[in-house]
């Protein structure tokens, strides 16, 4: 086969290649300098959207209406835009190995791309229960959520199994999203973790009790401390139902795993340095490989705001990281420089009628703050983390715009803290007064 080669490649086709790719645009790409590798059948497209919009029974999201960039307000990036820019879009390419010493990439089909720079952005695959050996995790209707080919699987079966029984393993963003998504369904959901409560990696207990309890009274049933380690199936293959550690046995039609995902790094394992379970990078997304950069779920990358290293698995991480990098390389071309990325750590999550956003870091002592009844009609409510007698971490449920900023703002000032007891009278007005 031919060989193709660019001067620049982003390898991978999730959020960050296509804000990468709008970059390159601003930045002057000339047509034919730049190529995007994905082993997927669409151009780049707002991932988030899949555990959300796409899964309603109204007010359905489908491409091309969240192509990126239309996640943060830009111009949504059609697959004819691409070809506009010149950019080379190849999509259903799989790359299976990358030799960075002569800077080429081999895709499974046997096609040779080479590059003068790259920029990893191959995202994170999804861990499967297959990976720990769990019995019948193979069996049909028991589905994971990364691409879009995934959410048409999962809407196809909502449809076919009507009222039927989920089972949704994991509490975390996607196991609390698509129990949502598949109640909304008229799916009856009962939703499985071993923690003692849901997303303990941000949520305290506060925090999340409140949660627990507002799915609770939307019907569905939550049980932790205990994980699935088998599944029963149909003679054709199809889940019947799930066995659980402490005993128990649950019906289901369908299961959705959520347990988490694996950065997509092994195609350059010994050839780049890694840290943190990610490729290493500065301030720039250079790797220790002349050339190459690293973005996204796979970067680990210097937090300034905090003096450490860190790995960061978010779509905002994922554009910015992407629209950094690029810029740095072009400032490296024409002898500029650019200010090193510093970070401050956002995450956010939309479910029935709630929305909470969080900022900063969820370290040292928290202090609860708001009307945390799962039954109030307002569920205003938060958090706030102090560590070093400086408020360091915001999270805020069901803020304003002007809210969200102010905690934003919080968060990266790191205010001194007043005592526990006066934020938690203040709440979400010392966040304003800042």
């Amino acid at each position: 086969m031919a060989e193709k080669a660019f001067k620049y490649v982003i390898l991978g086709g999730g959020v960050a290649a296509g804000y990468a790719a709008r970059e390159f645009a601003n930045q002057g790409v000339n047509p034919g300098e730049l190529a995007i590798l994905s082993k997927e059948a669409v151009a780049p497209y707002e991932r988030p959207a899949l555990s959300k919009a796409y899964l309603f029974p109204e007010g359905t999201a489908r491409l091309p209406g969240f192509h990126v960039c239309v996640g943060s307000g830009g111009e949504r990036l059609l697959p004819e835009w691409y070809t506009e820019k010149g950019i080379s879009l190849i999509l259903n390419t799989e790359v299976v190995k990358a030799d960075l010493a002569s800077k080429t990439l081999t895709s499974a089909a046997g096609e040779t791309f080479k590059y003068q720079i790259l920029i990893i952005a191959t995202g994170s695959a999804v861990i499967r229960l297959s990976d720990f050996g769990v019995q019948g995790a193979d069996a049909k209707n028991i589905f994971y959520l990364r691409e879009i080919d995934d959410s048409d699987k999962l809407v196809e079966v909502i449809k076919a199994k009507k009222n039927g029984k989920a089972l949704v393993v994991g509490g975390g963003y996607i196991g609390l999203e698509l129990s949502a998504a598949l109640r909304i369904n008229n799916i009856d959901v009962s939703m499985v973790y071993p923690e003692p409560w849901c997303m303990p990696r941000l949520f305290t207990a506060d925090l999340a009790g409140f949660y627990e309890g507002y799915y609770a009274n939307k019907g569905i049933k939550i049980i932790k401390g205990t994980v699935a380690t088998g599944f029963g199936t149909t003679e054709n293959g199809e889940v019947t139902d799930v066995k659980l550690k402490d005993g128990r046995v649950m019906e289901a039609d369908i299961v959705v795993v959520g347990v988490g995902g694996r950065p997509l790094t092994k195609l350059f394992k010994g050839q780049v340095e890694e840290e943190k379970g990610g490729i290493k990078t500065d301030g720039f997304f250079k790797t220790s490989v002349p050339d190459v950069y690293a973005v996204g779920d796979v970067a680990t990358f210097p937090m300034k705001l905090y003096n450490e290293m860190r790995r960061v698995e978010h779509v905002d991480h994922a554009r910015k990281s992407a629209e950094q990098a690029v810029k740095a390389i072009f400032a490296s071309e024409q002898g500029n420089s650019i200010v090193e990325y510093d970070y401050l750590p956002y995450f956010y999550s939309r479910a029935f009628d709630l929305s909470w956003q969080f900022y900063g870091d969820n370290v040292g002592d928290s202090v609860f703050f708001g009307d945390s009844n799962p039954t109030s009609p307002t569920h205003k409510f938060g958090s706030y983390w102090i560590k070093d007698g400086k408020v360091v971490g915001a999270f805020l449920e069901s803020g304003t715009p002007e809210e969200n900023k102010a905690i934003a703002k919080v968060a990266r000032v790191q205010p001194p803290a007043l005592s526990l007891d006066q934020l938690a009278t203040e709440g979400i007005t010392f966040a304003c007064k800042i």
